[in-house]
């Protein structure tokens, strides 16, 4: 196997979906009770006959974080330096055939951001972009690493993909991590939902992860926009490139995050809709499927549900997020890539871990845990 896309090609989504669902209570049963899972074992637990057994599997989750990381949770905080963008994609703000004011932040621009978030007390910075090769691209990227990778100790990305050899040129300029969202697995409608554009390209997208873990990156962070699709088979389609990428590429560390669809300016209602147990479900289903996989929550979801969901698995969250460029100084009110649902401060949110019995980490928690 050269990459992911020939093991995906031995796959059918019709017939992995069937799978999940014929699983049993008795299943999950065996997937809880196991130590070393497999990925019939991780279908078990995503089935709908886990439900019931969501108390179970997050006593099981919350033991395993624990163990493996501690009671800590890593701060990090988005900084969008532009919404330009030449994809159309049915769920998105930034889309190219939505009609708002395009801003890509100048140098000057970007550090008055960085001011604002590290006076927050951020370590970590997640930089995302729209999807335009002429506006952000690799020259770019290298400007804005090399003007801001002293002021941070962890720096991920988030932007179209590239090619091999792009990547390999950002790890000197201090790139750690790269986030890349399959959005879906469903090849026959992911083209319905990106119609045009370079992200149309279904194979590209999903043999990125293949090419970071060529280049080297540190980490790949995975995912899928839950609510395009059946959100159990996509997860699996997750887990399948998961294990797959861990076997190659050894060496690399990798994360998940669950975005649920959000409404944006003129935007697509989710055609799954997934509710606060499920993704509890999900969230548990990977911790006790991976114990190394690293979980980030965004301020997508609610106070109260992000309360919770401190101690079930997550590992990583994000606090007084601005899903627009320059939304920390340069221009607040410029339109937002999606609506965002906790609005408390990194203060607050600090506290609210700590009253947990767990620690805010603002730096990487690698190193706190060296």
């Amino acid at each position: 196997m050269n990459n992911f896309s020939d093991i995906f090609q031995t796959m059918n989504w019709d017939e992995v979906k069937a799978s999940i669902y014929a699983k049993t209570s008795r299943d999950v049963e065996h997937a809880l009770a196991t130590e070393k899972r497999t990925l019939e074992d991780f279908k078990a637990m995503i089935s709908p006959a886990a439900a019931p057994y969501l108390e179970q599997m997050a006593k099981i989750s919350q033991q395993l974080t624990v163990r493996r990381f501690g009671k800590v949770l890593q701060m990090y905080v988005p900084l969008y330096l532009s919404n330009e963008c030449k994809n159309i994609c049915t769920y998105c703000g930034f889309s190219y055939n939505n009609k708002l004011k395009r801003k890509t932040l100048s140098p000057m621009e970007i550090m008055q951001e960085v001011a604002v978030i590290k006076e927050m007390g951020y370590e970590h910075v997640l930089l995302v972009t729209g999807e335009d090769n002429e506006t952000v691209h690799i020259d770019y990227f290298k400007k804005v690493l090399e003007l801001i990778r002293f002021h941070f100790a962890h720096i991920s990305m988030e932007v179209q993909p590239l090619d091999l050899q792009e990547y390999e040129q950002l790890t000197p300029y201090g790139l750690n991590t790269v986030l890349v969202y399959q959005e879906t697995y469903n090849e026959r409608d992911y083209k319905t939902h990106h119609p045009k554009g370079k992200k149309s390209n279904f194979r590209y997208r999903l043999e990125t992860p293949d090419r970071l873990g060529q280049a080297g990156i540190h980490k790949i962070g995975l995912g899928v926009l839950i609510g395009l699709e059946d959100w159990r088979t996509d997860s699996f389609f997750t887990a399948l490139h998961l294990s797959y990428l861990e076997k190659k590429y050894w060496q690399t560390k990798y994360s998940l995050s669950f975005p649920r669809l959000r409404p944006f300016s003129g935007g697509l209602e989710p055609k799954v809709e997934m509710n606060d147990r499920e993704l509890v479900q999900l969230i548990c289903a990977y911790r006790i499927f991976n114990e190394e996989l690293e979980l980030s929550m965004s301020t997508r979801e609610s106070e109260t549900f992000r309360n919770n969901m401190i101690k079930l698995g997550i590992t990583s969250i994000s606090a007084g997020s601005k899903t627009n460029p320059g939304g920390y100084a340069v221009e607040p009110d410029s339109l937002k890539q999606f609506e965002i649902s906790d609005e408390r401060s990194p203060e607050k949110i600090a506290e609210m871990i700590r009253s947990q019995g767990y620690e805010p980490v603002w730096k990487d928690w690698d190193n706190s845990l060296a």
